[in-house]
This record gives C-alpha cells, sequence and structure tokens, in this order.
C-alpha cells in the first residue's frame, strides 16, 4: 500500500506525490517527475534536509553532521521511508523544484586559471540547444554536477557568476589529492574540452522577500554560491545590509580578493572580512576562522540576520550552534554543505 507524501516549501508551494513503503521520499517524488533539491543521494551533504510535521518514517543510515541541529523532526529525504502519509515542510522555495528531471547539456572549458593553493577558476560555455538556446538559467546560490563524457563520473560545484544569455558558467574549485576530477583538471583538461553539466541544481539561495540584513560566512570553495547571491544582489540594486565573512587557513590561499573589492563598490552596504586562521603577525585582517568572526559580529548585532552558510560540514555546523546561541531563528538560517 503507498503512503501520500505532501511536501510545502517554504513559500508555501505543495507537492503531493505516492510512495511504496520500502521507497525512500526522494525517490518517490522523482518518479513522479518531480525533482526536489539533493546532491550526494547517500545521506552525507545534507542538501535534501527537510522536517516532517505530520506522519511516521524510518530514517535510515546516514552522517550526524548532515542533519540541522535543534530540529527533532528533521530528516534527510535520500535515506526517509514513510510508514505513513507524511506531510513534510522543505526549507527552500518553489522555484528550486523541478517538474522534470534535471536537465543535461554539452558545455566547453572557456577558460582554465589558478587562483590559491589548489584551487581553481574554471569557465564553461553551454552548448546552444532547443530547449534554452544560448541561455544559462539558475538561481544565485545553486550548483551543477559535472560529468567527464564516458566516464560516467559527476562532481557537484556551486555556481560563482549569476544567470545570462552568453551560456557562461564560472566555478571556482578545490584540487583534491587522487580525486577523478581533480586530476583531470590538474593533468589533462584544456580548453575547448568537452563536459555534461547536470543541473542547474539545489536548494541553497537567498531569502528573496526579506528586507533584513543578509550575512554570508564561507570557508575556502564556499565563497562561489556566495559570491553568486552578492553578484545577484548587485544586479538588482539590493540595498539589504550586507556582510560576508570569507575564510581560509592560510593567506597564500586566499582568492577572488579583487572580485570582492570590485563588489565592494557596486554594493556601498557591504561589509567584507577576510578571516586567516593560521595567518602570521603581518596578517591586517582576521585572525581565525569566519564562524569565530561571525561570532563576535552577532554580539553586537542591532537585528537578527538572515545567515548563508557555505563550506565544509563542520564550519556549517558550527555556524549553526553560533547562530542559535545568538537568538537567530533556524529559518533565517540557509546553508550548503561541501562533502568530499
Amino acid at each position: 500500500m503507498s503512503h501520500r507524501i505532501e511536501i510545502t516549501t517554504r513559500d508555501g508551494q505543495a507537492f503531493a506525490f505516492a510512495c511504496e513503503p520500502e521507497q525512500d521520499v526522494l525517490g518517490a517524488a522523482a518518479a513522479a517527475q518531480i525533482t526536489l533539491p539533493s546532491q550526494c543521494r547517500r545521506g552525507s551533504c545534507g542538501a535534501c534536509h527537510a522536517s516532517v510535521a505530520e506522519g511516521e518514517y524510518t530514517l535510515g543510515a546516514h552522517s550526524a553532521d548532515a542533519l540541522p541541529s535543534g530540529d527533532p523532526h528533521a530528516v534527510l529525504l535520500c535515506c526517509t521511508t514513510p510508514r505513513s502519509d507524511l506531510r513534510i515542510a522543505a526549507p527552500y522555495d518553489g522555484t528550486k523544484v523541478l517538474l522534470q528531471p534535471v536537465a543535461v547539456r554539452r558545455a566547453r572549458i572557456a577558460a582554465l586559471e589558478t587562483l590559491a593553493d589548489d584551487t581553481l577558476r574554471l569557465e564553461l560555455r553551454l552548448e546552444p540547444d532547443d530547449a534554452h538556446g544560448s541561455a544559462a538559467e539558475f538561481e544565485a546560490g545553486q550548483f551543477v554536477e559535472l560529468e567527464l563524457p564516458g566516464s560516467g563520473a559527476r562532481r557537484p560545484f556551486s555556481l560563482a557568476n549569476t544567470s545570462n544569455w552568453d551560456g557562461r558558467l564560472e566555478l571556482l574549485i578545490r584540487l583534491r589529492p587522487d580525486g577523478v576530477f581533480s586530476s583531470y583538471l590538474r593533468e589533462r583538461a584544456q580548453v575547448g574540452d568537452e563536459l555534461n553539466v547536470h543541473g542547474p541544481q539545489g536548494g541553497f539561495g537567498l531569502f528573496a522577500e526579506s528586507l533584513r540584513p543578509r550575512w554570508f560566512v564561507a570557508g575556502g570553495t564556499g565563497l562561489a554560491p556566495v559570491l553568486s547571491m552578492l553578484r545577484r544582489m548587485a544586479e538588482f540594486q539590493e540595498m539589504n545590509d550586507a556582510r560576508l565573512f570569507f575564510g581560509v587557513n592560510h593567506e597564500s590561499e586566499l582568492f577572488m580578493v579583487q572580485e570582492l573589492e570590485q563588489l565592494q563598490a557596486e554594493l556601498a552596504q557591504l561589509c567584507v572580512e577576510l578571516c586567516v586562521r593560521e595567518g602570521d603577525a603581518a596578517w591586517p585582517g582576521f585572525h581565525g576562522t569566519p564562524v569565530e568572526a561571525l561570532q563576535a559580529a552577532l554580539e553586537t548585532a542591532d537585528e537578527p540576520p538572515d545567515l548563508y552558510v557555505c563550506g565544509p560540514p563542520g564550519m556549517v555546523s558550527a555556524a549553526q550552534a553560533v547562530a542559535a546561541a545568538a537568538g537567530v531563528p533556524a529559518a533565517q538560517f540557509a546553508s550548503e554543505r561541501f562533502t568530499v
């Protein structure tokens, strides 16, 4: 006997579908041609987290870091199987739900640039097709999965630019030892190479209707979706107060500093705090992690800001704890965890 699943998004849109007793909710939605935000699909990244408002379920094996703290009803839809009908609240707007499978498009490498220690900027140009023309359409904060043709290997990367008619995608990539995609980029990638692009995907993004201050916390290449959101604010001339806490371990790992300075020229209200955890005595910025800088700033904040956090799981969990201790409502906290 199948169960009825109803998912209501942050902006009140509802999506309903049937789920078999041994089927996970994410897979059941996909079978009904409803693509919900997700990433790893194995309980480790947290991209498909939501909160069960009503009903009985079983939550399968998952990483403890993948679930947001403070919500006893939080689940990961990729490893949640129903034992009854379920009503689920999703932490993203209805625009992040696709009523068809994720698009797959071809793209070619337009530029490869070394930014800092083990960090690359990759620019792609999408090939025109009948469904999309040349356009690269996505929402600030989303990601794509890149696939090497013929390999089947896919890796998710957040987009750093904003939607455009030229088909341009900008990604900031940390090269990892022995990683399939990292090895390709380090050893063989050339301008003109073809890649398959799956997306856009993901529920991370701005609370579009909020007039509250927007504070961003980014660790390493977690800067990518934050850049996309800040660039969108500049394009739309949005006037929300904005602060960015961007952190790395060593000063040599900093990147996109000039781009951040340009953003400050376009967004007069933007304050940028560069954080180096192991900076030497001559480092003029914040000594410590971006979460520590956030904690200090929250102590003197006039009101709880909307918080957008992107980085490794430990950093996201630490930021969530700091925000909760400072009285920031859970509904004002959005995050994206990077997984290896």
